[in-house]
Order: structure tokens, then sequence, then C-alpha cells
């Protein structure tokens, strides 16, 4: 797949709640690093870890839609940029939040190898009660 559509299957994952579906797009390898997050960025080496997360993730009361997104070609044909937004719930509380992000995805050989993540991650700590 190309860039372009690990995004789109990424998106169709994401809005069908599917996170057990997700670590399928990215190598074995991969690298998922969120520079933003709070209280401190991290970094997630390899599927396994990255699945473990997305685990736990979805045994969470939030579920996020993606909205809004557009997608930026870039020189480099492995890689391309994404502005989108989330409208996240909370399915405990029923409160919803917008939640705005730019990701970078590299891909080879029709896997993601690495993105960069920058979501509003205080966005999402006021979903989660937690700001």
């Amino acid at each position: 797949m190309t860039p372009r559509e690990l995004w789109d299957e990424r998106v169709r994952i994401i809005n069908e709640h599917r996170w057990a579906d997700l670590p399928d797009l990215y190598a074995d390898d991969a690298v998922v690093e969120m520079a933003f997050a709070t209280p401190e960025p991290f970094r997630i080496s390899g599927r396994q870890a990255l699945a473990e997360r997305l685990t736990a993730m979805s045994q969470g009361p939030i579920r996020f839609e993606v909205r809004d997104a557009v997608v930026h070609e870039t020189a480099d044909p492995e890689t391309i940029i994404v502005e989108y937004r989330y409208h996240g719930t909370n399915t405990a509380t029923g409160q919803t939040q917008e939640i705005n992000n730019i990701q970078l995805f590299r891909s080879r050989e029709g896997k993601l190898v690495e993105t960069h993540d920058y979501h509003d991650h205080h966005a999402i700590g006021v979903l989660l009660g937690r700001s």
C-alpha cells in the first residue's frame, strides 16, 4: 500500500473502532514518536509494543472519529503529512471534544515504518477528565 492508502485504511479502522486491526498496518520494527504527549513525550518501538498500547486504548471509554483530514504529499514518495481532527467521545460521560492532530507517516514496502504524532494531548486529557 502507498502512504495514502495506509492513511485511508487507518481512518477506516479508527472510525470503526477496530483498534486490534491497526497494528497490521505497521512494520515489525516500526517506531511511533509522540513528542507532545503528557505528562511526558514517549516513543513506542515495534509492532508488538504498539499492539499492547492500542489494546489498552481500546478498553478505555474514548471513541474517536477522524474528520477534516488534509493529506500533504511530500517530495519523498514514502512520506505524507496529515492534518486532521478527532471528534472524541467519552462513552462513560457522554462528553465530546475536538482534538487537533498533525502526523507524519513514513512507509516502506506497504507498511508504516515510522510516525511522528502531534496530537493535542491536553484536549485528550480533558476528555478523560484529567484536566
